[in-house]
């Protein structure tokens, strides 16, 4: 990432003198994929302190924004219910049972019942075809989606936006209606330039105007960023709580992210959100994507062990061809089929029973998981079963040597996120085949 930082900040300097960089001829990478695939809309951004972020209320409008949230919750729940009943009665149509399927969806898209549901067979199908209808004709009709919600989320976007029962809700209990609403800045001003006032009044009048309008914006940007936080990002997913600050997990390593923030007032919202001291706020100075910068090199090459699966995309991107080295010896691993369960309890129960069976064997074992929060859930299924085992995530970061050191002994159980990724040597103990 480097790289792409001192580019970042050569774009910045005064003079050619500062610059560090050189022109960009020829790059070798190594884990090519991860770098050119998988991370390769991650943004690189260098940020700075704003000028004026106290004023940010974030614990002011915090309470008003749970309530919402709360009664946001209500809602889908509602709508979800129905569009099971109406399901199981046969009316799927996107104006009956998939309206209320999506409603739920552009609600809270992360709600734990409404993402049990659409993993049922041919749900999500039908949950697509009641947006593909919304989406239509330039989402004429997407108001009748929205009109019950009090906020609609744009997963795909990272938005949230208030609806006017949204509005009515978080303005309950203030005199001023217009408290959340911007004034039409353009035919504010334009009256002032009409009215008899003098030049200077004139000038008190568009100054007194341009603050409402500055404070308002800044209001309506604290509450949308709280809802961001709130809506779309979970605690030990997204980031984790540790010692007493909010720190980023990197998505693709599970790594938390050491000095990272979000900018635009998102990580104080979040800080808000979990009772920890509140930072000043940061804005974007510069920003590039992997991608992007990558694109830059006149020749570009790399090396991995798993990039066959995305040739089409290395082609279609970078206009990379992938060649197959074969391994120097016989590949003794032993793929088998996958196993589908209903129900994620059934899966993770399934998992404990494969552990306890290695275990006793006198096997080392590895359980890969997607997040810290899914670790965790199967360290406590462990702890039950009275099951030594060691757990790598973004919490234990500290210990990781020691936890990848014993992971290969006989018997050893190790539950990782995907920090024990790329580049994790795992060494077999004695007598371990």
């Amino acid at each position: 990432n480097e790289f792409g930082f001192d580019y970042l900040r050569d774009n910045m300097v005064h003079t050619p003198g500062e610059m560090v960089q050189r022109k960009h001829h020829f790059a070798m990478v190594d884990e090519v994929d991860s770098v050119l695939i998988d991370d390769a809309r991650t943004p690189l951004i260098i940020s700075g302190p704003v000028s004026r972020g106290d004023d940010q209320q974030f614990h002011v409008y915090k309470p008003g924004i749970q309530q919402l949230v709360q009664e946001q919750e209500r809602v889908v729940r509602g709508a979800l219910n129905e569009a099971k009943k109406l399901f199981e009665k046969g009316e799927d149509d996107p104006k009956t049972g998939g309206l209320l399927l999506y409603r739920a969806y552009r609600g809270l898209p992360k709600y734990g019942p409404l993402i049990k549901f659409l993993s049922e067979p041919g749900i999500r199908v039908k949950m697509q075809k009641a947006e593909n209808y919304y989406l239509q004709d330039q989402m004429r009709n997407m108001h009748i989606v929205d009109s019950e919600l009090l906020f609609h989320i744009d997963e795909k976007q990272n938005s949230v936006d208030l609806t006017d029962k949204g509005l009515n809700v978080i303005t309950r209990g203030n005199e001023d209606a217009e408290f959340f609403v911007l004034p039409d800045i353009g035919v504010k001003l334009a009256e002032v330039e009409k009215s008899g006032a003098s030049s200077e009044e004139k000038l008190h009048q568009k100054e007194a105007i341009l603050t409402e309008y500055e404070q308002k914006a800044d209001r309506i940007h604290t509450v949308q960023q709280l809802l961001k936080a709130y809506s779309l990002f979970e605690k030990d997913v997204e980031y984790v709580v540790m010692d007493g600050a909010i720190k980023i997990v990197d998505e693709q390593t599970g790594r938390i992210m050491e000095g990272r923030r979000y900018s635009d007032g998102l990580h104080q919202a979040l800080e808000a959100k979990e009772n920890v001291k509140i930072e000043a706020a940061t804005q974007t100075y510069a920003t590039i994507t992997l991608q992007n910068y990558f694109r830059m090199y006149h020749k570009l090459c790399g090396m991995t062990g798993t990039a066959e699966t995305e040739a089409a995309e290395l082609w279609s991107i970078y206009k990379l061809d992938v060649v197959t080295v074969p391994t120097n010896l016989k590949m003794i691993r032993d793929d088998k089929q996958d196993l589908v369960y209903k129900t994620k309890r059934e899966k993770f129960k399934a998992v404990i029973d494969d552990v306890e069976t290695l275990r006793n064997a006198g096997r080392p074992v590895l359980v890969g998981t997607t997040s810290v929060e899914i670790s965790e859930l199967l360290s406590r299924m462990l702890q039950q079963k009275k099951i030594p085992h060691n757990v790598l995530n973004a919490k234990q970061h500290s210990r990781e040597a020691q936890i990848v050191a014993e992971a290969g002994l006989p018997g050893a159980v190790t539950i990782a996120t995907n920090m024990a990724g790329r580049g994790t040597d795992i060494k077999l103990g004695p007598g371990v085949k």
